[in-house]
């Protein structure tokens, strides 16, 4: 899985957010605020890319446990997944 073509983050005041454009923009008219956390997986899902090794780098980034890692991408991944925003 990755992130849709079309949506397009960028960093300001230490937030990272995201839009969409062109035929994106179709889908979703709005705009995401995320986290630390959230932008890292966000960021990670700019490839190819599947849950368990996104939670992988999760585990060695911060101080979380794998299971724990692993739910918070999964939570990620179902937002982006609402407003059409990743590729399976």
């Amino acid at each position: 899985m990755n992130l849709k073509k079309g949506f397009v983050t960028y960093e300001t005041d230490g937030e990272q957010l995201m839009v969409a454009a062109g035929p994106a923009a179709k889908l979703f008219h709005g705009m995401v605020k995320s986290n630390s956390t959230a932008a890292f997986i966000i960021n990670k899902l700019k490839k190819k890319t599947t849950a368990e090794d996104i939670a992988k780098a999760l585990t060695n980034e911060y101080d979380v446990s794998m299971d724990t890692a692993l739910a918070d991408v999964n939570k990620v991944i179902d937002k982006l997944r609402s407003i059409g925003a990743i590729d399976e």
